[in-house]
């Protein structure tokens, strides 16, 4: 052999047939973004706490809502409130999400010796069991991670003083535990029940998901065809295998239930072996 290659061989990688794949599949195309990306031209910005600083460590600072408004995409109203800045001659204006009863004109105070009043801002390990809180945060100082939909709150289960850390119910019904610094609102988000009014027509669903990303309406892949999803194909719709896929599959294959330990309907009690202590 002197290496040389077969007219059939050279014509069939001249065409490109070898480089050919399949279409690129939905799934994919999400991830490059494009048409996929949020719309965020009409959002008012970021809901997050204050910084955390000396004021609220160790004493507290007292804030005015100025106006409570509504973000495009977002189902909680935003409160938009004023602090004066406790170094500078200046006012600091920051956006946060609006528990059920919070009024403009309201003054809201946030730091460890703040009051148990609905919308101010409190350590969670400062707060009796039981209370009702929103806009949790999940690691002391990032500003609101848990609870912060239209309607959703967490409950305050337990303290451990020894080791500083509280354990919390989250809106899933999931037990949690947080360090004790972690902040939180007083109360719950506002704007509950927000689901429980129907769609009754698509036009209402279309400026839903309009204002948020490009995620409706969703195409089921066994209607497509075998090219543009592994679902698709046939002559009836099925999918033909099993719908679980491994986590390391790569992309174009990974559709469907990924890196699924369990399926199908949960069945029976739900049993927390580690209790509510």
């Amino acid at each position: 052999m002197n290496g040389d290659v077969s007219p059939a061989s050279a014509a069939f990688c001249l065409s490109g047939a070898s480089f050919k794949m399949g279409r690129v599949i939905r799934g994919c195309r999400k991830g490059r973004g494009s048409i996929f990306t949020s719309n965020s031209t009409h959002r008012k910005g970021a809901a997050k706490f204050r910084l955390m600083d000396n004021a609220e460590r160790n004493a507290y600072i007292k804030g005015v809502v100025s106006d409570i408004i509504h973000d495009s995409g977002r189902g909680a109203p935003l409160a938009k409130v004023t602090f004066r800045n406790p170094y500078h001659y200046k006012l600091d204006k920051e956006l946060f999400i609006a528990a059920e009863g919070v009024y403009s004109g309201q003054f809201l105070y946030c730091g460890k010796k703040a009051t148990l009043h609905v919308g101010n801002v409190k350590p969670i390990g400062t707060m009796p069991e039981g209370t009702i809180v929103c806009n949790l945060e999940e690691k002391a100082g990032d500003r609101g991670a848990i609870a912060r939909a239209s309607g959703d709150y967490c409950i305050i289960v337990a303290h451990n003083p020894d080791s500083g850390v509280t354990r919390v119910k989250l809106p899933s019904g999931a037990k949690k535990i947080l360090p004790s610094t972690c902040r939180a609102t007083v109360g719950q988000v506002a704007g509950g029940g927000r689901t429980e009014k129907p769609m009754l027509k698509a036009g209402r669903a279309y400026h839903k998901y309009h204002a948020k990303r490009h995620s409706w309406p969703t195409v089921r892949g066994v209607c497509m065809n075998p090219v543009e999803h592994p679902h698709g194909g046939g002559n009836h719709q099925h999918v033909g295998h099993a719908t679980t896929t491994s986590k390391y599959a790569p992309p174009g294959q990974k559709v469907g239930l990924i890196g699924a330990r369990r399926t199908g309907r949960l069945r029976g009690t739900n049993v927390d072996l580690k209790g509510d202590k």
